[in-house]
């Protein structure tokens, strides 16, 4: 098996970018009133008590290592009391959306690493995290808006329905990841649920430093 030396560059902003998601559920969380995921010493940049055995190191570790076309994990959820906050219903969606949105903030951020760093040099290896950053953030920030629970998408999704049919897609929680992957192994359906949308976002972070998308010529 080949080692792909640029493991050393995606994954730490893999890493990092599920951290941040997770500390931003927390965050936010707490500014609504619950204070869970602080008291759990959960709102932090230490990776370590966010890692998921499974979800942040053995899968995406073999998948880079492999030199697969994607990268794919999870971290531990951050954990959310929604009867502690000040006002739930809404307070549930501001939580749901926290992590996303840090994700494509993020994704401007290493949008704009790439855009200083050197093509050549020592340095030149941050050009390269910079579009891991683009790509990664923007996926997983898109990811996590589908609408099936646990996405926080679904959480979303319930500030508009009825109690009835809140209840319904609560039963979908234990399977609903497998739903998303049936999904996105579509090529029909995930090239417009989830891969037209990733390729727009990234090449509008880039575009505001004036860097080309992937692929394209400069």
């Amino acid at each position: 098996m080949h080692f792909d030396p640029t493991f050393f560059v995606v994954f730490p902003v893999f890493v990092l970018s599920v951290v941040v998601h997770e500390c931003a559920h927390g965050v936010v969380a707490l500014w609504e009133g619950d204070p869970t995921a602080r008291d759990g010493g959960r709102i932090t940049l230490n990776p370590i008590p966010h890692v998921d055995p499974v979800g942040s190191l053995l899968l995406p570790g073999l998948l880079l290592v492999a030199g697969a076309p994607f990268l794919f994990g999870w971290a531990k959820p951050v954990p959310v009391d929604r009867a502690r906050m000040r006002n739930p219903r809404d307070g549930s969606v501001r939580v749901a959306l926290a992590g996303p949105v840090s994700n494509f903030l993020l994704a401007i951020a290493f949008a704009g690493l790439a855009r200083i760093a050197p093509d050549h040099g020592f340095w030149s290896p941050l050009r390269a995290m910079g579009y891991s950053g683009v790509m990664w953030n923007c996926a997983l920030g898109l990811f996590n808006l589908i609408p099936v629970p646990p996405l926080d998408g679904s959480w979303v999704l319930m500030r508009f329905l009825r109690m009835r049919h809140i209840i319904t897609l609560h039963r979908f929680r234990s399977f609903g990841m497998l739903i998303v992957l049936g999904l996105m192994m579509s090529p029909a359906i995930s090239r417009v649920l989830f891969q037209r949308p990733l390729e727009t976002l990234v090449r509008a972070c880039l575009g505001l430093f004036g860097l080309p998308a992937p692929g394209t010529a400069t």
